[in-house]
Parts: C-alpha cells; structure tokens; sequence
C-alpha cells in the first residue's frame, strides 16, 4: 500500500505542476520545462523581411557535388538595391497561392479547405476575452501557411549559385518576370512560368498546380546563354521564423522546426535551438529524401529528384529566421544548351497517404514517437471505420468501444481486483484501528488477509499498465491527425482539434472520474483518499482546453469503465450470496 500511495503522491504533484505550467504558458510566459526562452524577433520587423526576401544567407553555399568540390560562391546584392517585385495571384481549388516576382518565390499559402480556428459561441469566446484575447481580424476564414510579414515570415526559394568570382546566376533575390499573361490552364492543370536573366545564364521556373492536390511540380529550366560551360547548382530553401503558428496553445506541445528525411537516417526532426546553438544533427549528404518544415497539422516540403546527390544545410539567419535547404549540381551545360531539373514541393497538411504518395518517408512528418509502432495502424484502423460512419466524432467513440472490447479480459481481471478490495475495505479500516501505528503489525496482517481472500493488491494496476502504451498511442493518433481539424460531431461540436466551446465533454468527464473513484475501494489513508477525490478536479482542469475529440475519447472511455465495473461488481456479489446460501 506504500507503493501505492507514493505512485499517487508523484501522479498529484506532477499534475499540478503541469497544470501551472501550462497556465503560465497560456498567459505568455516561459515554459518551465523549456530549454531556451521563447524565440524573440531581436531585429527589426522591416529588417526581418528583408533578411527572409533578399538575405545574406546564399553565401557559402556548397556546390553539392562531391564532398572535396570547391565552395561556390554567390553574388548577393544589397537589399537595399533590390528593387521591389511585384505579387501574383495563382488560385486553385485547394490553394490560393501568392507569388512574388522578386527571386519568383511562393510567399503566401492560403489553404481554402481549411479555416481558420476561433470560435465564436459558447463559454470559450468569453473566458479568453477576460485574458485579454482578441480574435484576430480574419477570424474565420482560410488558414494561411505561408506568409512573408514581418514577425510571421515563412516562405518557400529557389535560386542558383556556383558562378565565377564577379558574377551571379538568377537566385531568390533576382528580379523575375512572369512569362506571358500569367497563369495558364493546361490538361486540367495550372501552370504559372517566371523567367530572369543573369549574367548569360537564364532560367525558367514554372510551378504546375493539379486542381485539388498539394503538390507542386516545380520545373527549373537552366539556359547557357554564354559561351563557355557552366556548372551550377540548384536550391531548393524553406525560410521562416520560429514563432508559433496560429491557434497553439500550451496545454499540449507538438514539434514546429526543420525536418530532414533520408533512407539512411530516416525522419530528423532539428529544433531551432539547436540549430542556433550549432548543435543540429542531420544527414549532410545524400541522393534521396526530402527537407521541410514541419508544424502541427500541417508542413512544408522539398523534394528533390531522387537518385541525384545533394547537400542539406540548416542554419540561421539574420533577422531571427531560420533557412532548411537543398542543394545539388544541376551539372555541366554547354553553351547554347539547357538542362531542365524537376522537383516536388508540398504546402499543405499533413496528410499521410497524399503526402506519401509524393515521396518515400513524407508521411513521416505526422510523428508518433516511441508508439509509432501501434499508432499507424491504429490510425489506419480509423481511416476505415471512417469510410463506414463519414464521422471523426463517432469514429472516435467507435474505436474507443473496440479498443475497450479487446481488452475486457485485462480489465475484468482488474475490476474483480478492485472490486475485491472494496468488499473487504471494512476489515482493513478494522486493521488500522486494531494496530494503530505499528504498520509492521498493519501490513502482515493484511498481507495476511490477502491471502485468505485470494485477492492480488497489485492485481488492479498491472493490467491497466499493460494497455497504457495503446491509449497513448490513441492519444497521440488524435491530437495529430489533421482529419479531426474543422470535423464536427454533434451539436454543439463542431470542431473536434480545438476545445468545447460549452465546457460539456469536460465537465462529463470530471463527473464520470468523480463516479470511477466512488466504485473503486475508499483507501484506508484519510490523505490518500483525499487526494484521489481531488484528482478528477486536477485532470478535468486540464481537458478543458484539449481539443474535444481527446475529451470525446476520454468520456467514452470512462463511460465504458464504468459499466463494465458495475457489471463485474454485480456477479461478484451474485458469487458471494450464492457462496453464502450454500
């Protein structure tokens, strides 16, 4: 029973400290358990897009051949100089895409599918009002991905580099033109070409967009205009801040960083601490994978042609933004020849069987750590029941059911443990009275009584830690499937990723906590008791800012438990009576 109480005592005080550490959060301040401070903008705004736009940070840039290959080095202008581009407007049925004419790059992502989360009803809207939270101005409509404003700056680059001394190849910071009247539709796709001059080497990138998808093939073709052999090489850069994205909130933490995949190394996530403290560990080189950047739900992507040796870098940046790139040689080009290089890029969210279907390793990008093992098929498991119900919500309570079926043996055993210990919770209040504060006496006289009544004390707890893994790995499978983002359920639920607006699943929870505690056997210390009546008060607390198809589970779950629990306490006292009347 020691042990007991000491497991109780350690799950009481860690829960209040992630409670307060979770409200500290929530009101902006540092997280206790955070390594570095919150990243701040330390620049100027207007210097931080200028240092994402026209950077310093394609100097040095390898030339991606062989590892002793001499260092290219690129030409970059002063910003100042940089004349300013002009936007571009590329609209699909998922997408609508923003890019500009300066270096041709992509820097606004707004995904039409997806909106954005702030809701507007319920007891939610006002209790983050007395925190001093505002909407944002575009509450409601589409969420955005990427974006090129000062303290919120995420876009996706292209450029060349490994021109002579003194001369410069078209790069990010190069003015392009669009290629004739802009986008144009081809074979159901839309395709919007950009085209720039340097230095007698011209180059034509052309994004082609399929109508409902969120990869773009992205072509590079390279022209040598002069009259001597050049040997470029191609990047392929994310560049954004670390601020966290839109509708985070402290209660839970997910990964936002660079990410590299390789066959070798498989998936690398790099914090951005690492990566400012010249500690980031990542494949250097290789002839396959992908880079992105990776936030929750939803990531960013560059794939380049596989089979073809490139170099990835991440590194920082002036201004406190963060670059994850690719760079290969695009290879010898004759004068008067062109070489074309063809690559993937993917803006959207994480959607594993689409994004899988891009590149080899690209679903990766929704990470389930140490369960991973039984979260994917656990996740696919959910895509199925999902194509018979066309509900997250009530696939949710489905699989809950399932998942509560397939281990009623181990919680049956568990209950009839429990229920045991109630039955003879009198006879041990008896015992402490009897014996006072001799616990040597107390516990051989228990130790004794369990074995008259064949009862296991542990015999509650060992099943229930074997099922622990799977209900993390659930755990896990919802807070990062981006299917359950603006999926509704009933009623009142009408987004299962963000919290109930009324508080209901919540507090249904903290009441069926409050109803498992009273079933389960009153421990004989007054303050173990105690605490155990406190627990549904500390844990409740927490749900009510989870998202609601984690609260969903949890009710489910508990409403389950509690039958069950009932059903077996039935028979054992069905047992005990017939017993006695024989």
């Amino acid at each position: 029973m020691d042990i007991r109480r000491t497991i109780l005592w350690m799950i009481f005080s860690f829960s209040l400290l992630l409670l307060w550490n979770n409200w500290q959060v929530y009101r902006g301040e540092p997280s206790l358990f955070s390594l570095t401070p919150p990243a701040t903008q330390t620049a100027k705004p207007d210097a931080a897009k200028s240092a994402a736009t026209h950077p310093a940070g394609t100097e040095g840039i390898p030339s991606a051949g062989a590892q002793s290959a001499p260092t290219a080095q690129a030409k970059v202008p002063n910003p100042e100089a940089v004349p300013q581009g002009q936007q571009v407007h590329v609209k699909t049925g998922v997408y609508d895409l923003t890019f500009d004419t300066m270096g041709a790059q992509l820097v606004r992502a707004d995904l039409l599918a997806y909106k954005n989360q702030e809701a507007t009803t319920g007891i939610l809207p006002w209790f983050k009002g007395l925190m001093g939270h505002k909407p944002p101005k575009d509450a409601g409509g589409p969420m955005y991905l990427l974006n090129d404003q000062p303290g919120d700056m995420y876009v996706a680059q292209t450029g060349l580099v490994g021109a002579p001394q003194g001369s410069s190849y078209p790069t990010h910071l190069t003015p392009f033109t669009v290629v004739g009247s802009g986008p144009v539709v081809k074979d159901g796709k839309t395709e919007i070409a950009f085209e720039a001059t340097s230095d007698q080497v011209r180059v034509v990138k052309t994004f082609i967009l399929s109508k409902d998808g969120y990869d773009i093939h992205v072509r590079n073709d390279i022209y040598n205009l002069g009259t001597q052999p050049i040997d470029p090489s191609l990047y392929l850069q994310l560049t954004r801040d670390s601020h966290e994205p839109p509708n985070t909130t402290g209660y839970y933490t997910t990964f936002t960083g660079p990410a590299v995949y390789s066959e070798q190394d498989k998936f690398q996530k790099i914090k951005f601490e690492e990566i400012t403290k010249g500690k980031a560990s990542y494949i250097q080189q290789a002839d396959n994978g992908w880079i992105g950047m990776v936030q929750h739900y939803f990531a960013s992507a560059w794939v380049p042609k596989q089979g073809v040796v490139r170099t990835n870098q991440a590194l920082a940046l002036p201004g406190g933004l963060f670059a994850i790139r690719s760079i290969e040689s695009v290879g010898t080009i004759a004068p008067g020849a062109h070489k074309t290089v063809d690559s993937q890029l993917w803006v959207g969210p994480q959607d594993q069987r689409a994004m899988g279907a891009v590149a080899p390793g690209l679903g990766l990008v929704v990470d389930y750590g140490w369960v991973t093992i039984i979260a994917k098929p656990m996740f696919k498991f959910m895509i199925w029941l999902h194509s018979l119900v066309g509900n997250w919500g009530w696939t949710i309570v489905l699989l809950t059911l399932i998942i509560k079926l397939i281990f009623y043996p181990l919680s049956a055993a568990s209950y009839r443990s429990m229920a045991k210990m109630k039955l003879v919770a009198p006879r041990m209040k008896h015992l402490k009275e009897k014996f006072g504060d001799d616990k040597a006496k107390m516990n051989a006289a228990m130790m004794e009584m369990y074995r008259t009544e064949k009862i296991n004390p542990l015999g509650g707890c060992l099943p229930m830690v074997v099922q622990v893994p799977v209900f993390i790995a659930l755990y896990w499978v919802l807070l990062g499937s981006v299917e359950m983002r603006g999926a509704p359920w009933i009623m009142w639920i009408h987004d299962l990723s963000v919290s109930d607006p009324w508080f209901i699943l919540p507090a249904f929870m903290m009441l069926t906590m409050f109803l498992q505690i009273k079933l389960n056997p009153t421990p004989p210390d007054p303050t173990q008791a105690k605490i155990m009546m406190i627990m549904p008060l500390v844990f409740g607390g927490m749900m009510f800012l989870f998202p609601a198809g984690l609260v969903l589970y949890w009710c489910v779950n508990n409403t389950v438990s509690i039958i069950q629990q009932r059903v077996i306490m039935r028979r054992l006292d069905h047992e005990k009576a017939a017993s006695a009347s024989s």
